[in-house]
């Protein structure tokens, strides 16, 4: 067996303890009467409208206006663009095309301690601007819910604008017909502009020939085509590798941008928790006391690899907190619901399953007579298969979860939308939960075992769950 430098084991342990304290309770500091949040922690979480309830809201066209299904789908996303970008991932969205209103519900801010609706709506309700800028430079990138980076804040050449969401006439998804025709299906947006949006667009196309033109919503980044060739027609092709539902998502967002009208609030108010804060405290508790009696059982059966497994599934909770919180700037802040915390838990349990086999397997090496060294050896490589094999489960099951019932709703019309922010809460902690299993559990812990064998006080196998006769 390679031995690992014995040190290793404080440096890994002290690593591992020092980013779960800081994942669980974030660091800040107060500038004067201002806090200043420099890594978010578990108080940084937007908890679900299960646990806190929420606001309830009903938007509908300004001045009467007689909105067509099209520029209904088109507010609605919106409005979705921005709770995802807003790291909202528990929300409900209709659309009532008869009565042209727009239903929305959806969590207070983690925040929000007096529950003002009013302020809650200001959130997502502001009217949308969409902007042609040229270049595509900006600031800030984070991961939305659906995985994909969304880039935002311009900055540089972009901050310049070179027309708005006025001049567009409309937007649509569309197949490119000569590849279609060749079998070979390209999903493109088509483009129209009015009568003096042409002439604009026109000018545009001219002097950035060749060059990078982005499309943005407020301060986030749609889409940043290279323009080709100068139109003068008014109708222009954005393409690119794009699938149909992709298509369609840029379409409606670029025709949102370019509404007709503005949405108004003809009725809000406040949705009730269905468990209540009362009830996150006392599942937090439980939680408490149920990983320190894990962390007991796991040090009496199996002693040092008890310890480094508890030391490992303290990682495995932190890594999983830090994705939730917001904690690594990749990665967006994230809806916390009820599922998600089953997901959380089972998650945990999948980690206590891979520390549980490798021990049993380096006590039966042990068993059939080999040494210290070579059990660990044995012990930890035949143990992997299985572990593998039980979490890629996991992982393909966590995964549909979050495609079906995650924004892009690919199976809403069976389930219902009501069901997507809630089970795919349930598939990403559970997901992030496994990865983080293979990081610590499968990783770091076999690291971290390694290393402590090297140390005199621990060459006695009964340190690893053996006996002293090292039977």
């Amino acid at each position: 067996m390679k031995r690992i430098p014995k040190p290793v084991f404080f440096i890994v342990a002290i690593l591992i303890l020092a980013f779960s304290f800081t994942a669980v309770f974030g660091v800040s500091y107060y500038v004067g009467d201002n806090k200043e949040t420099s890594l978010k922690g578990i108080f940084d979480i937007r908890w679900g409208t299960d646990i806190r309830g929420g606001v309830e809201a009903t938007f509908e066209p300004a001045d009467g206006y007689n909105a067509t299904d099209t520029q209904l789908d088109s507010a609605k996303a919106i409005i979705e663009t921005r709770m995802v970008s807003s790291g909202i991932t528990d929300y409900e969205l209709y659309a009532d095309y008869n009565t042209d209103r727009i239903i929305v519900r959806y969590p207070w801010k983690n925040d929000d301690k007096k529950h003002d609706v009013e302020a809650a709506i200001e959130e997502i309700s502001s009217t949308a601007q969409l902007t042609f800028r040229p270049g595509n430079s900006y600031s800030e990138t984070t991961i939305g819910s659906d995985g994909k980076p969304v880039y935002s804040k311009p900055t540089g050449d972009t901050e310049t604008v070179l027309m708005d969401g006025s001049y567009v006439k409309s937007a649509k998804a569309g197949v490119d017909q000569e590849a279609s025709s060749s079998n070979n299906s390209q999903y493109l947006v088509y483009l129209e502009f009015n009568d003096e949006g042409a002439k604009k667009f026109a000018d545009i196309t001219e002097k950035y020939n060749g060059k990078i033109v982005s499309i943005w919503m407020d301060d986030i980044m749609l889409s940043a085509p290279t323009i080709q060739a100068v139109i003068t027609g008014g109708k222009a092709q954005i393409t690119g590798n794009f699938t149909a539902s992709e298509a369609t998502a840029l379409a409606n967002k670029i025709q949102a941008g370019a509404l007709p009208f503005k949405l108004e609030t003809s009725s809000f108010g406040s949705v009730s928790a269905s468990l209540g804060e009362n009830s996150l405290s006392a599942m937090g508790l439980a939680g408490i006391i149920a990983f320190i009696l894990i962390g007991i059982f796991m040090i009496v059966m199996y002693r040092l690899p008890g310890v480094v497994a508890v030391i490992a599934l303290i990682g495995q909770m932190g890594i999983t907190i830090a994705a939730i919180s917001g904690y690594f700037p990749a990665f967006n802040s994230f809806t916390m619901t009820l599922p998600g915390i089953a997901g959380l838990i089972l998650s945990i349990g999948m980690g206590v399953d891979a520390n549980v086999i490798t021990s049993e397997r380096i006590i039966e090496e042990m068993r059939s007579g080999r040494t210290l060294d070579g059990a660990l050896d044995r012990g930890t490589k035949s143990s992997l298969s299985a572990i593998i094999d039980g979490n890629m489960t996991i992982v393909i099951v966590a995964i549909i979860l979050l495609l079906v019932f995650g924004p892009t709703n690919i199976l809403s019309w069976i389930f219902g939308q009501s069901t997507t922010g809630t089970i795919y809460s349930f598939g990403y902690t559970l997901l992030v939960g496994v990865i983080s299993n293979f990081i610590m559990g499968v990783g770091l812990s076999r690291v971290m075992l390694r290393a402590v064998a090297g140390f005199k006080f621990a060459r006695h196998k009964w340190l690893f769950g053996g006996v002293k006769d090292g039977k």
